[in-house]
């Protein structure tokens, strides 16, 4: 499957269960670390664990695919999901706030959607 049609699968995915200010970001051609960043607000703990676990059922499923990391924690407000072409990050809005991802990759990337 094309990493631009995985990303769009994950995104209507948290968007279907409430994720705010969902961003996806192009990090192609020249960057090495992924095709697509998906970064995603969460309202509390419990939401950001219903995030992170409807994406690794959904993606199980669906394409018989696990995440290659998992890294972070939702009680500590980031998770990081990576599928190799796509990572997806799940934020807490004051993790979000604090590390600034978007703005890191805003000038490598270009924004191939944003819902608010």
């Amino acid at each position: 499957m094309p990493s631009l049609d995985f990303a769009h699968h994950i995104v209507d995915l948290i968007e279907d269960r409430k994720a705010e200010d969902i961003l996806l970001l192009d990090l192609r051609p020249d960057n090495i670390i992924a095709d697509f960043f998906i970064i995603c607000t969460g309202d509390n703990d419990r939401h950001l664990r219903a995030l992170t676990e409807t994406v690794r059922q959904d993606v199980k499923d669906s394409y018989e695919q696990i995440p290659f990391t998992n890294e972070g924690t939702t009680e500590n407000g980031w998770v990081v999901m990576d599928y190799g072409d796509v990572v997806v990050h799940f934020f807490s809005s004051e993790k979000r706030e604090y590390y600034a991802l978007e703005e890191l990759w805003d000038a490598a990337s270009k924004v191939m959607l944003r819902i608010q």
